[in-house]
């Protein structure tokens, strides 16, 4: 076969450009991406957050990002996985969850800017559609912090997760530019949000109707796929009750430290660890004595 030259030229470039690897990998959308982080002349050179969500099939992660030439720099984050520290144990990926973790992620953000105790938010959710407003602090008018949504790759339909993880943050205290047209309970042909459906969607009501009709129709299913509910007592009456309080306590203090951390242990014991499945290093001589050993072996044998 006759060698024939690559040429990349302009042409060859423009088809297959390398600083979109991540579009071509399905990771990136950029159309999306260029209007969330391109900021106005006029702001100079001011930083434009977003409140970016993203699941994992155990993980629920919410960060404030800002964008710089450098790369992207994560101004506070918030994980399910942490909802355990308040009270949530089970279903860390759920609609009710992921609210719980944008509540965190806004309040341990305006702890950090110290705007906590101006922007409290909707202290006791109800479901009702409210964006976060300026206030007045000694005589002037403060606006909230705002952070535009970035849902990645998640398909934004109607009742989907990534906007309860927005609704926890809206309702934290953070401004995030928003309709309740994807909200559960919204009605498409009047155009209305039901409040109590949306409120049953935060305190996980779904969750626990589908906890009764399981232990009403098949008794073993339920057992089987709630059973870490049940061995923590909890049944599906008090599921409210359960997140209620982990509410109450994310306010009370949003950055509660890790009860785990204090029992992890030292680098030294998993380098030792690790050192037992590694093979050494043997010298000359080791290597001459071992197939010296194996020869010895196989005549004896």
């Amino acid at each position: 076969m006759p060698f024939t030259k690559l040429v990349k030229s302009s042409a060859y470039f423009s088809r297959y450009q390398t600083k979109y690897r991540r579009r071509r990998e399905g990771k990136t959308d950029y159309y999306a991406r260029k209007r969330l982080i391109t900021q106005a002349k006029n702001k100079y050179n001011a930083p434009k957050y977003r409140l970016v969500v993203r699941f994992t099939n155990r993980d629920i992660v919410c960060q404030i990002v800002t964008s710089e030439i450098v790369g992207d720099k994560v101004f506070a984050a918030a994980y399910s996985h942490e909802l355990p520290r308040y009270g949530i144990k089970h279903g860390l990926t759920n609609w009710a969850a992921a609210y719980a973790t944008g509540l965190l992620l806004a309040r341990r953000t305006l702890a950090k800017l110290k705007l906590d105790e101006d922007f409290t938010g909707v202290e006791e959710a109800d479901g009702e559609f409210k964006l976060t407003e300026a206030v007045e602090v000694d005589g002037e008018e403060r606006r909230p912090f705002k952070a535009h949504l970035d849902v990645g790759l998640h398909r934004t339909s109607t009742g989907a997760r990534v906007f309860g993880a927005m609704k926890g943050a809206s309702d934290g205290g953070l401004l995030i530019p928003h309709s309740e047209s994807r909200f559960p309970g919204f009605d498409m042909e009047s155009k209305e949000l039901d409040a109590e459906t949306l409120r049953k969607y935060i305190f996980g009501g779904h969750v626990a109707e589908y906890m009764e009709t399981l232990a009403d129709d098949d008794e073993e299913r339920y057992k089987s796929q709630f059973q870490q509910y049940i061995d923590d007592g909890i049944e599906a009456d008090g599921l409210e009750e359960v997140y209620e309080q982990a509410h109450a306590k994310i306010r009370e203090n949003p950055n509660l430290p890790d009860p785990k951390a204090g029992e992890r242990k030292p680098a030294e014991y998993w380098k030792a660890e690790s050192s037992k499945y590694r093979s050494k290093k043997l010298s000359r001589e080791e290597r001459r004595e071992r197939v010296q050993q194996k020869i010895k072996e196989l005549v004896a044998a």
